[in-house]
């Protein structure tokens, strides 16, 4: 019996075509997930078939290829790209005598290094047992002796089934840990909803560039680094809008090719802020040779966690890569702004992304000239956290008259149907620039209203005193 070892970074790296030639693309891919998960490649080999073999994956001519390369290199591991079955990975190892991986497990060990918060850890150790749980039956002999010593021999428990109850029991906990993690998630989904912050999600393949995107626009300071899956932790920052309501945007952990489906599953409560999300921002990295397969993985994910009916704006980043390639917006013949390219790396064509934002939840804008009463101090600080307040001046009654631009949805739900103000607020109508006095029933002239932030404008800018609603986003 082979006794599984449990170090070594020395290892030979199998590639594997299945069907088809091996792409280039994924093959230097693979090589970067064995980099990033701190394995020393002594050697590569490659093979090609119609059909994985059933019982070692590859045939008996190429592993024993495999294992005099093993013994020639004293490698202490060999990493395949593709998926194993546990009966594949245990009648490998007891034919080259050392330690193997597929790429889900490689995959696995990149995330259990990354995690760096409590929930992200308890994501990664959930995957982990997830997929240990099928692959219990190995070449440990430990695990088919049962308890001995005096007193203790006979009938009982044998260490696989004690394994498989304590690991059984460990994913228990870890759910439902997850799960009071993820209720405070939604409390903090709930009061965005309340507030109507709207929520922008960054998604794409990993190593397209989301968290140095995400940095640029909202100066979060998260890591970001030329490695696959540099971030797995989600970040949520507002990030204010140019003449438009302000929004929420979230950094995500970015996908690639045959994501393990245990990542997916542990990850749902992260990946429910892409779910909740009122548009996704695709990134894509421009200057990749096989870019088009990448979006088409990522559209797997996305299909497959649910999202893929959400509205989605492609950002190709990376055009300082592209010689000749300049900041610029795509529009479909509808003139709907499909693409933005740009640079997040020196913060080319960032203008042009904020602009696009901007048009996309700007929507329908309407004027409205509220008289508030001096009871209405929640309304008026509503106002100034949502809505653009042009101008503002105190009444008589100690009250306010405000000029104000909302979008025509939240007019429609927090003005037009007021029935507890203790002054009725008039708007301004059809007729811009006019308002109805609310007394005397008159009309006045209001003149054109300067835009927010105008110089000598006090009523501009925010109110000091305003309320400020908990989001949970910093």
């Amino acid at each position: 019996m082979f006794e599984r070892p449990r170090a070594g970074e020395r290892a030979i790296l199998v590639q594997v075509a299945i069907g088809q030639p091996l792409e280039p693309d994924a093959a230097a891919e693979f090589r970067l997930l064995a980099k990033a998960a701190g394995a020393i490649t002594l050697a590569e080999i490659t093979a090609a078939r119609h059909a994985p073999e059933p019982r070692l994956f590859i045939g008996s001519g190429k592993a024993a290829e495999l294992r005099d390369a093993v013994v020639a290199t004293a490698a202490e591991l060999v990493i395949f790209n593709q998926p194993l079955s546990p009966a594949q990975e245990r009648n490998l190892e007891r034919h080259l005598q050392c330690r193997v991986v597929d790429r889900n497990g490689l995959i696995l060990d990149i995330f259990a290094q990354r995690a760096r918060s409590f929930e992200g850890k308890l994501q990664v150790e959930l995957a982990q047992l997830r997929h240990l749980s099928t692959r219990l039956v190995r070449g440990w002999t430990h695990l088919e002796r049962q308890k001995g010593g005096i007193g203790l021999r006979g009938p009982g428990e044998t260490q696989l089934e004690t394994d498989r109850r304590l690991l059984g029991k460990r994913i228990t906990q870890l759910n439902e840990r997850l799960a009071r993690i993820e209720a405070q998630r939604t409390q903090g989904r709930r009061a965005r909803a309340r507030a109507e912050v709207p929520t922008l999600s960054l998604v794409g393949y990993t190593n397209a560039g989301k968290s140095t995107l995400f940095n640029r626009l909202t100066a979060a300071g998260v890591f970001q680094a030329d490695q696959l899956f540099a971030t797995l932790d989600p970040t949520l920052r507002r990030l204010p809008l140019p003449e438009a309501p302000a929004v929420v945007l979230a950094d995500t952990v970015g996908f690639i090719n045959q994501l393990p489906h245990e990542l997916v599953a542990a990850f749902r409560s992260t990946l429910q802020e892409t779910r909740s999300a009122q548009l996704l921002l695709h990134v894509v990295d421009a200057a990749a040779e096989q870019r088009d397969r990448r979006i088409a993985d990522v559209d797997a994910v996305l299909t497959e966690i649910g999202v893929d009916k959400l509205p989605r704006l492609l950002v190709y980043n990376k055009i300082d890569q592209l010689p000749g390639q300049s900041a610029r917006l795509d529009r479909n013949a509808d003139g709907q702004i499909e693409r933005v390219w740009l640079s997040a790396a020196d913060g080319t064509g960032i203008d042009l992304l904020l602009a696009a934002l901007a048009e996309i939840f700007r929507g329908t804008l309407v004027q409205r000239r509220l008289v508030l009463g001096p009871g209405e101090g929640g309304l008026r600080s509503w106002l100034y956290g949502n809505a653009r307040v042009l101008t503002e001046a105190a009444t008589e009654q100690g009250g306010w008259e405000l000029l104000v631009e909302v979008s025509d949805a939240q007019a429609a739900r927090h003005l037009d149907a007021r029935t507890d103000a203790p002054r009725p607020a008039v708007d301004v109508g059809e007729r811009p620039g006019f308002s109805q006095d609310a007394e005397a029933g008159t009309d006045v002239e209001t003149g054109p209203a300067r835009p927010s932030g105008t110089p000598g404008d006090s009523a501009a800018q925010p109110d000091p005193g305003a309320a400020r609603l908990n989001t949970g986003v910093q």
